[in-house]
């Protein structure tokens, strides 16, 4: 709040005064500033505040300079022992220099306040400051004796409307923070009356508005509370126990109104059958009860008696099921006080469980077809108990996991039926233990076996034990032999598992299966009815049927293969050299053959198969061992040395061809080689050879001089071809030259022109196939003109400068042609070489 300041200005007092009258006036001045000058500022702050808290600006509240507090040595003057503020000089400001606490300060007077004085010197001034403490809710109501609960002691028989003074509450905060009310927890038996004592406090009453019942709620436990009006509300609590006194107003009350209890009929003296239990809401001595039962009409009193504290009800006589099978008793509860309750109770006599079912067999029927359905009655059984009730009743079980069960169709009439389909492969018989129990306690209980077997149906076909079978037999083998055996299995019995093998008539290359091989149809046993050749057939593949003797039968099918094995039974044929009968054919070598020389490859082969077929190559016999080599593998002639003018014209060789097969076949093949660089040398070696068949050479020159016009057709065709070519060429190369074109030259593909060889490749392979005729032809393999293969006989020695001379002519106009036909005139060189040599013989 804003301070309130008075400050009397005495300077105008000052000037008013003049010459002799100034000492007189200072001393007035001096008198009245004292006596006059000075200020009161008053604050209002929250009690609690942290020391440093700023309470208020006192230079600008008084309207001083701080430099003025300074200089005047400003400081505060109080008569307490505690110094609650403190003046900050420097700014002018009044701070909280210690705790201040209101209730401690003041206690319960309002308003709260102290005050103090703040004195300046230079002139002197005294200035007065209230500070108003303003009251927190910073207590809460307390009860004297929070800790301990106020018991009260209060009779179930108390009157509605009893007062019950309570203990009042303490706060020692005041104005609208003090104690304002009290409340109690919420319940249905009291409530609150306030009152207000003369000097301002409260107190409190809880008055009984609901009668109390011990019986129902023997302890009450109430809290009651007492708030304040502060922001934010605090509160006191204390804990309030009353105990309800009890007084005799109830009676013995049994748990059941009816009991009833079985009790077996050889139940000996003394058995303890069912314990009555009567509770009385009373406690203490009104609380304590005496059992009774009470007058029995016959001879219950003299079967059933009573503990009378425990209520225990025990057999005192004998019981007799055929005679009384149920008694009824009532029994009393009395308590101290005179009051009694009563119940009754109902014993049920239990026949004793002394005979066992006993099972008796109507139908039985065994064997049993596998096929039979679900649902199919096996036996019918009748199970009787001469007891009675539960110990009469019956259950029936099958022992183990099998299928069947049992049904009841009448009473006591009982049917086994089957539960699933039968599998007699899987079980073919089954041992029925069915058990009759009854409900008696103990259980007795009575079992019976029943063998029942699984007739057998086809219902299984024959199985192998594989899909395919494969066998092997050896090429010229004795007819009958056995070759393999195939087995089936039939998962049936007796008849429907006897099989019998069959075998399915199937062609082999055209002709019956039964043509080779034949089938045992009891042993599976597959044996050939021939000798077989590896060379005309490889294998056979036949079908065997397996079926069995069911009704219908059934049969199932696999795939038998029998593979022939090859025999080295066949020597190796040599394809080339042929051996002719008539001309002799020799390779021609010239002088200058350098070592590994190609001279020619002998070509066999083996119709076997496999290692039977590999072949080897040697050199059995020759003229001259040093010159020449054959390859192991391959059959390649070679030379072995360089060729030189020692070695004679006609060399002979004679090769062994020879197979892998155990024992090894061979064939020996002669190969006839002409050491020589001229024709002439050759017919002079060669003289004795023998002439060829006239009418065979009169056919083969008519054969070569056709071929001959033929290739003289192609080649003057294919050379005004290349001239056609050529003179285009030369024309569109002369209007290219004449419209300044780039010239760009174009080869064809793969084109090479190395030393005027042509286009073609340097290298040729040639695969050569002949028929069984070939002997009669003269034709041979050229090898680039360097190597000649002739046939020579007597008739040849005019033609060696013929040929030469053509050879020539030939060798000069390969020179002039395009190269893309090197090859073609070449076909010609020889062609008209062998023509002009057949005219000449």
């Amino acid at each position: 709040m804003a301070p309130r300041k008075c400050v009397a200005d005495a300077r105008w007092i000052w000037r008013w005064f003049s010459g002799p009258r100034q000492q007189l006036g200072l001393l007035i001045c001096i008198f009245y500033l004292v006596s006059t000058v000075g200020g009161q500022i008053r604050y209002s702050i929250p009690e609690e505040m942290k020391k440093g808290s700023v309470i208020g600006n006192v230079a600008q509240d008084l309207g001083l300079d701080v430099k003025r507090l300074r200089s005047g040595r400003a400081r505060i003057v109080t008569g307490e022992n505690i110094q609650y503020t403190e003046l900050k000089t420097d700014k002018g400001l009044l701070v909280v220099n210690d705790r201040i606490d209101r209730e401690q300060l003041c206690g319960d007077v309002t308003p709260c306040s102290f005050s103090f004085e703040v004195i300046l010197e230079n002139p002197l001034e005294l200035h007065r400051i209230i500070v108003e403490v303003l009251d927190i809710n910073d207590h809460a109501p307390i009860f004297a004796n929070k800790d301990e609960a106020l018991i009260f002691e209060i009779s179930e028989s108390a009157a509605v409307g009893v007062r019950f003074p309570l203990q009042s509450a303490e706060d020692e905060d005041v104005g609208q923070n003090a104690l304002q009310n009290y409340i109690v927890s919420p319940n249905d038996h009291f409530i609150l009356n306030q009152h207000a004592n003369p000097d301002g406090s409260k107190y409190v009453e809880m008055v009984l508005q609901k009668p109390l019942d011990r019986e129902q709620r023997p302890r009450l436990s109430l809290k009651l509370i007492a708030v304040d009006g502060g922001t934010p509300q605090r509160s006191g609590t204390v804990n309030i126990e009353i105990n309800v006194l009890d007084a005799n107003d109830n009676e013995p009350i049994f748990n059941q109104s009816e009991y009833k209890a079985a009790v077996v009929e050889n139940a000996v003296k003394g058995t303890s059958i069912i314990t009555v239990n009567a509770t009385d809401a009373d406690s203490g001595f009104y609380g304590l009860i005496t059992y009774s039962l009470s007058k029995m009409k016959g001879s219950a009193a003299d079967i059933f008696n009573v503990d009378e504290k425990a209520g225990t009800i025990y057999v005192s006589g004998q019981l007799d099921y055929e005679k009384d099978r149920k008694y009824e008793v009532r029994v009393e509860a009395k308590d101290q006080g005179g009051l009694t309750g009563t119940s009754k109770i109902i014993f049920d006599v239990i026949d004793v469980n002394d005979n066992a079912p006993i099972i008796n067999i109507m139908s039985f029927s065994s064997p049993l077809s596998e096929d039979s359905p679900p649902g199919t009655t096996i036996a019918i059984l009748n199970i009787k108990d001469a007891d009675s009730e539960r110990n009469g009743q019956i259950t029936c079980s099958i022992d183990g996991k099998i299928p069947f069960k049992l049904e009841n169709s009448l009473t006591n009439y009982y049917n086994l039926i089957s539960d699933q389909y039968f599998d007699r492969e899987s079980v073919s018989e089954y041992n029925i233990t069915i058990t009759a129990t009854d409900l008696g306690t103990p259980p007795l209980s009575t079992s019976t076996k029943l063998h029942l077997r699984i007739s057998d149906i086809n219902d299984n076909a024959p199985l192998f034990d594989k899909n395919i079978y494969s066998a092997y037999v050896s090429e010229n083998n004795s007819p009958g032999i056995s070759i393999f055996a195939v087995t089936a299995r039939d998962a049936d019995w007796n008849q429907n598992a006897r099989i019998s093998y069959l075998l399915e008539d199937t062609q082999i290359s055209g002709s019956p299966v039964s043509t080779y091989v034949s089938l045992n149809s009891e042993t599976g046993v597959i044996s050939s009815v021939r000798s077989f050749d590896y060379e005309q057939i490889k294998q056979l593949d036949l079908v065997v049927r397996a079926q069995d003797g069911g009704s219908p039968p059934l049969s199932s099918n696999v795939s038998v293969r029998i593979l022939i094995q090859d025999q080295n039974d066949n020597a190796p044929q040599v394809l080339y050299p042929v051996q002719t009968g008539g001309s002799v054919l020799a390779e021609m070598v010239p002088r200058s053959a350098d070592v590994g020389y190609l001279v020619t490859k002998v070509v066999a082969v083996d119709v076997d198969s496999g290692q039977n077929a590999w072949l080897s190559y040697k050199v059995q016999k020759a003229t001259d061992r040093a010159l020449f080599e054959v390859g192991l593998h391959n059959g390649e002639i070679r030379t072995v040395r360089q060729v030189t003018d020692k070695d004679g014209v006609k060399q002979r060789l004679s090769v062994l061809v020879e197979d892998n097969g155990q024992p090894s076949r061979s064939a020996t093949v002669i190969v006839n080689v002409a050491v020589a660089d001229s024709f002439p040398e050759v017919l002079s070696e060669f003289t004795d050879f023998s002439m060829h068949d006239k009418e065979y050479n009169d056919k083969l020159t008519f054969y070569l001089v056709l071929a001959l016009a033929v290739v003289s057709f192609l080649f003057i065709t294919c050379l005004l071809l290349i001239i056609s070519v050529k003179v285009y060429r030369w024309r569109q190369s002369r209007v290219l030259y004449h419209s300044n074109l780039p010239v760009i030259p174009y080869y064809p593909p793969r084109y090479s022109d190395t030393l005027g060889t042509g286009t073609l490749q340097h290298v040729y392979n040639y695969e050569v196939c002949r028929t069984s005729d070939s002997r009669k032809s003269d034709m041979k393999n050229m090898q680039a003109m360097s190597q000649s293969l002739v046939s020579v006989d007597g008739a040849d020695a005019d033609t060696p400068h013929v040929t030469k001379q053509m050879a020539g002519n030939f060798s000069q106009m390969s020179t002039l042609v395009s190269p893309i036909f090197y090859h073609s005139l070449s076909v010609f060189h020889m062609t008209s070489y062998i023509v002009l040599k057949r005219s000449c013989s």
